[in-house]
């Protein structure tokens, strides 16, 4: 017997869909509302959760990661009345069993319950899977859902020999989970042989993976080995394999299948034990599509795949990035540690972080340098480019603007609106002192100021004295 919960609002087609479950000989609650359901799940177990992705008091997608994370691991079935192609992948992606469009009968669903049941009943993460070795997963920070999500991949994918596609945009840290499945595989201590495909010249690539004999091309005085050859019994990591040339592809993929190849100019057939593991920042799907990857490689490749989350989607990981790096820079540079000003995490959620964790590690390194002694990090100490961004977008989409009330004046008939342009000049007003103490925050000079704002110093300085305002760094004589 199972516990099922069904969080929906649609009343006639839950109470039918009830009925069935309970005549198959499970439990079945029901939740109107995501809030409910969600506080449900938490508090009770549950093996299977029908989830109506439109419903009305909230994101039923953003509620989804919390409903898998809840502690018993539930399946999740979407229900849709409209199905949506990037929502189903986006759901899949998140960890739901199923996106199913709502059937005619309710007794339909009872297929993919009965699924998602019987592979509850052998579900891998209920065995024992690989323990992870702490030291490997160091410099992999994170306590968000997504990031404990991949961490069950990265254990499950460690205690296999599959082939193994790591996808996510650059400086998610693709790098670091390829070495930390090497290091808890049982290849571990092994070779870790890494080959950037970005960086392989064309009219060589075939030269170095494979290696070459001695007169196979001018210049080939030796014989010399490949990286597929210097792999043998370890792991072969191919970052940005999407870059891999077409040419090529058609050769590794043989060597994939059957791990045996010959040198460039050889006729000897050698062989490597090798693992796989692939990164890339491309769309390969698409790259099939427009006839750049093969399909039957790409096929080869993800026997076991993992997305690495951007860092704009696990904001609330960044705090514990940034203390984990800092403390580790401050370290090495033979510094005091150092705190964080209370604005300092809110302006690091605030940037979209393009170049994900990569880019923050960055920024931080730049902080660290520019505080030098100072106990306290600030925004100021961020680079300029980032305060400049934020500064500029909080003007273009008016976050700078508070939420400002209109004064309201006694006229002829009784309270009444002020006429538009004293209301105007007063909210301006308002606007131009917030803006204007923000700036004097980011800004390190009366140059950096005007290149952030956009005002000639004449214009800053009339601003600055309309509104008695004073800036921390230090005036030109």
């Amino acid at each position: 017997m199972s516990n099922i919960l069904i969080i929906d609002t649609q009343e006639s087609f839950t109470a039918v869909l009830a009925r069935e479950i309970t005549h198959a000989g499970h439990q079945v609650v029901t939740a109107r509302t995501l809030a409910e359901g969600l506080e449900m799940a938490t508090s009770k177990p549950f093996d299977v959760i029908f989830l109506n992705a439109e419903m009305p008091d909230g994101n039923s997608m953003g509620v989804l990661p919390a409903l898998i994370d809840t502690p018993s691991l539930p399946e999740v079935i979407i229900l849709t009345d409209v199905g949506d192609a990037d929502q189903a992948e986006h759901a899949i992606k998140m960890g739901a069993w199923d996106y199913v469009e709502r059937p005619a009968t309710a007794r339909a669903m009872t297929l993919p319950l009965v699924r998602a049941i019987q592979y509850r009943a052998k579900k891998i993460l209920k065995q024992p899977h690989t323990t992870l070795n702490e030291e490997t997963l160091k410099d992999i920070v994170g306590a968000s859902s997504q990031m404990k999500r991949c961490l069950d991949r990265l254990a499950l994918s460690a205690g296999s020999d599959a082939n193994v596609l790591i996808t996510g945009e650059t400086g998610t840290g693709k790098e670091l989970f390829a070495w930390a499945i090497h290091n808890n595989s049982r290849r571990a201590g092994k070779r870790f042989v890494e080959v950037d495909c970005a960086a392989l010249p064309e009219t060589l690539v075939e030269s170095i993976l494979f290696g070459y004999e001695r007169g196979a091309f001018t210049g080939a005085d030796k014989n010399e080995s490949g990286l597929i050859k210097r792999a043998d019994g370890g792991t072969l990591f191919l970052d940005e394999v999407g870059e891999l040339p077409l040419s090529v592809q058609k050769s590794f993929l043989r060597v994939l299948q059957e791990h045996k190849f010959r040198q460039v100019g050889g006729s000897t057939v050698l062989r490597s034990d090798f693992r796989l593991i692939a990164a890339t920042n491309r769309d390969l799907d698409a790259m099939v599509h427009r006839h750049r990857f093969r399909k039957d490689l790409l096929f080869r490749l993800r026997a076991f795949t993992m997305e690495l989350p951007s860092l704009r989607h696990r904001i609330e990981d960044i705090s514990l990035i940034a203390t984990h790096h800092v403390d580790k820079l401050c370290q090495s540079y033979g510094m005091n540690g150092k705190s964080f000003s209370p604005d300092f995490f809110e302006v690091l959620g605030r940037y979209e972080w393009p170049g994900n964790v990569r880019e923050l590690v960055n920024a931080l390194e730049r902080a660290v340098s520019a505080a030098r002694h100072e106990p306290v990090l600030f925004p100021k100490h961020l680079p300029v480019y980032i305060r400049v961004h934020l500064a500029r977008a909080s003007v273009e989409q008016g976050q700078s603007i508070p939420d400002l009330p209109i004064a309201r004046i006694d006229g002829p008939n009784g309270t009444t609106l002020p006429r538009l342009v004293e209301a105007r000049e007063a909210t301006v007003a308002q606007f131009e002192q917030h803006y204007l103490r923000e700036l004097l925050t980011l800004a390190e000079d009366m140059e950096q100021a005007c290149a952030m704002s956009g005002l000639s110093r004449s214009r800053l300085y009339a601003l600055l004295k309309k509104h008695s305002l004073s800036p921390s760094f230090r005036l030109p004589s």
